[in-house]
């Protein structure tokens, strides 16, 4: 597993690139909340950390050969910014059905975009990286990725050393792996909570079982956070299962209400996947520890039609378009 230099290291590495977010106050939502907003990245999330030091440790050769990755959106964008900064090609797998707002970004940056079904995003990503040469940087399934979304966890501790909980969306798994591990190394006694849709649960799941526990790729991709809709590695599971304290799950219309009230409440564009830390907040302050409070704030990348429609149906007070739909 990765340690607390690992996460040091990827701090020096992303300087200059990444954009050390700030911690806000959420007292409109809660007295004891800060959020750690990560919508404010370059490219609207917290993947550029862990992209930017992933590409910066590859040879120089490698680099200029070019890279690959498989993504919905968020680490596509972020490999491609990487990309960009540094000279080398990328090429980026994503799903069919990923938000149209994602794929078109990543193509602006100069990635290659290549869509497959989703259950071959990982397959064809392997095949070309063979064909062309190319070297593969998974969004999570790397240490150099866990150790660059750690990065997160080293911010919220010099930011507010006497944090008690940290709350910390899962998909995949790395950002949870790494803001745990530089969370616990700094301040043992602040608990840090897994936060992950009910409809792809695979990692409450997993974690409860003990042992790693994939869900499919159908049910997954039933909820509307699309950035949360991988499944755990066994590095990434090893991680959490003894970095982690707990993980909760929140419902589709927790999710997609949290993203209004976040941009009304707090001016923050948030993406579902985003908005889940946020959601647990809300709706499952029974099952979380008391204290000081701070919400990752994954990602900003959301469809300006789903966000509109979100703000007029709280408006109107009504459910949320969308709440236990099938997404994607």
């Amino acid at each position: 597993m990765i340690s607390i230099d690992d996460v040091r290291a990827a701090a020096k590495n992303i300087t200059g690139i990444a954009v050390r977010t700030p911690l806000l106050p959420a007292w409109t939502i809660g007295p004891d909340l800060w959020l750690k907003p990560e919508s404010l990245q370059p490219v609207g999330a917290f993947k550029v950390r862990g992209a930017v030091h992933a590409l910066m440790s590859l040879p120089e050769e490698a680099r200029a050969a070019g890279v690959i990755t498989h993504s919905s959106g968020n680490h596509g964008q972020a490999l491609a910014y990487a990309g960009r900064i540094v000279g080398s090609p990328v090429v980026v797998v994503m799903p069919e059905g990923a938000p149209t707002v994602k794929l078109e970004a990543t193509r602006a940056l100069g990635a290659e975009i290549i869509e497959v079904p989703p259950a071959e995003r990982e397959s064809r990503t392997a095949e070309l990286a063979a064909e062309r040469g190319l070297t593969i940087i998974p969004p999570y399934d790397h240490r150099d990725i866990i150790a660059g979304q750690g990065t997160v966890g080293l911010e919220i501790a010099e930011d507010l050393p006497e944090v008690e909980v940290v709350l910390v969306p899962v998909g995949g798994g790395g950002l949870a792996s790494g803001v745990a591990t530089a969370v616990k190394a700094l301040i043992p006694n602040a608990a840090v909570i897994g936060v992950e849709p009910a409809l792809a649960g695979d990692a409450a799941d997993s974690l409860a079982q003990g042992e790693l526990r994939p869900w499919s790729t159908e049910d997954r991709y039933r909820t509307v956070a699309d950035g949360l809709r991988t499944s755990l590695s066994e590095l990434t599971f090893t991680h959490l299962r003894e970095r982690l304290d707990g993980i909760v799950t929140v419902s589709e219309e927790e999710i997609l209400t949290t993203v209004a009230l976040l941009a009304r409440s707090t001016r923050l564009v948030a993406e579902p996947s985003g908005a889940v830390t946020t959601a647990a907040y809300l709706h499952h302050r029974d099952e979380l520890p008391p204290g000081r409070t701070v919400a990752v704030v994954g990602g900003g990348n959301i469809d300006p039609a789903l966000l509109a429609g979100l703000l007029i149906a709280e408006e109107l007070d009504t459910p949320p378009a969308g709440a236990g739909r099938v997404a994607g």
